[in-house]
């Protein structure tokens, strides 16, 4: 197949076509644009699952992972009519933009034939774009730290959402760290998720002085420590979605874990090559994600308590 054919892909009751299939997005192993929709059409369930109803920023790489990156909030003119979105405002710089709203899996198709490889959703749904519905862990290892320390701090976060009463859903990042996703009762605006994320991140903090910084200024943090990074739950931050592709060469996937597995897991070992394999025998593992939703007020108590203010 030439880089500038053209397929046509069956995605549900949408026909989408997908121009240059060929065109060799991933460089590490050759993956191409076409596989990187073979990939999305397998994880289906749980890529939608993931983004649904979010308003979600594209992270595209026309010419493929090793050339431009843009990324794109704004839905562009000449897009489908079928294509969902949902209206966003950045008070900031007094404007809006209609962003990506995913509701079946025909809209992560058309995303990726406009070159889009990473999906990065909001934590609040378009019903209510101002209250988020889900909580974000980000274990962040620093330069000199290694994924045996995010192991380490996981499984203290873990210990700590068990004692709050919550189920956290934990997940590769795609990179060097791992994401926990918890959801919650969407009551509280994004500065309200953020403190309880904070304190929560400090509590993870005093159980593993060794292993963690909260440190706000990169400069203050330790280099071997892992970063509980609490600002992820601020508005318009996001982080790549659950079987989100990753724009690197060896097209790792943020890949979601049983909370046994995350002694054995070696990010690197779950790409675009090994994960539909994985997604076939096991499911999605996030599948049961939307069941519960927790409070904040614990951890909002323990802002207070240790005088945080955000």
């Amino acid at each position: 197949m030439g880089t500038d054919d053209a397929v046509e892909l069956d995605v549900g009751d949408r026909t989408v076509r997908l121009t240059h299939p060929g065109r060799v997005y991933f460089p590490a192993r050759g993956e191409t644009k076409l596989d990187l929709a073979r990939y999305y059409l397998a994880v289906g369930e749980g890529i939608v699952r993931a983004l649904y109803e979010r308003p979600c920023m594209m992270h595209r790489f026309p010419t493929g992972v090793s050339g431009e990156k843009v990324h794109q909030k704004r839905v562009p003119r000449g897009a489908p009519s079928w294509l969902d979105t949902v209206r966003v405002r950045f008070p900031r710089y007094n404007r809006t933009a209609d962003e990506l709203c995913v509701t079946e899996l025909a809209h992560v198709i058309w995303a990726v034939q406009m070159s889009t490889v990473e999906f990065h959703p909001w934590n609040s749904r378009r019903a209510d774009t101002e209250h988020p519905d889900e909580w974000r862990i980000d274990l962040d290892p620093m330069p000199e730290s290694g994924f045996g320390a995010v192991r380490r701090v996981a499984h203290v976060a873990h210990e700590v959402l068990e004692e709050l009463g919550m189920r956290g859903w934990p997940k590769t990042s795609g990179g060097r760290g791992l994401h926990i996703l918890v959801r919650i009762e969407p009551h509280w605006d994004f500065a309200r998720v953020r403190r309880a994320a904070h304190a929560f991140a400090v509590e993870v903090g005093r159980r593993a002085p060794k292993d963690v910084t909260t440190a706000w200024w990169r400069r203050d943090r330790d280099p071997a420590a892992v970063f509980v990074d609490f600002n992820q739950n601020a508005r318009d931050h996001t982080i790549a979605a659950a079987y989100s592709v990753r724009g690197v060469p060896e097209a790792t996937v943020s890949t979601p874990l049983r909370w046994d597995e995350i002694d054995d897991v070696e990010p690197g070992d779950c790409t675009i090559a090994t994960v539909p394999s994985r997604f076939a025998e096991v499911g999605d593992l996030h599948k049961g994600i939307d069941d519960v939703a927790y409070s904040l007020e614990t951890l909002l108590d323990w802002a207070d308590r240790d005088g945080l203010d955000s």
